[in-house]
């Protein structure tokens, strides 16, 4: 198993919105881990993604790029 990179996203408010930033980084990156924490604004991708590919998705949903979420 990938470990998991987290990164901030704006504009997340319902469990669509968590779907649609699955949906889009899944379509890059098939089979890819993703996990999606609408309250706190963070994605979390396993690293088989790579953020260049994340952030493409996460813009191209509709989001907005905040760039590694610091834990």
């Amino acid at each position: 198993m990938s470990e998991l990179k987290s990164y901030r996203i704006d504009g997340m408010s319902c469990e669509g919105c968590a779907r649609s930033v699955t949906a889009a980084i899944r379509k890059l990156v098939p089979g890819a881990a993703v996990e999606v924490d609408v309250d706190g604004g963070v994605v979390r991708v396993g690293d088989e993604a790579g953020e260049e590919l994340v952030h493409q998705a996460v813009e191209r949903a509709g989001f907005t790029w905040r760039g590694e979420a610091v834990a």
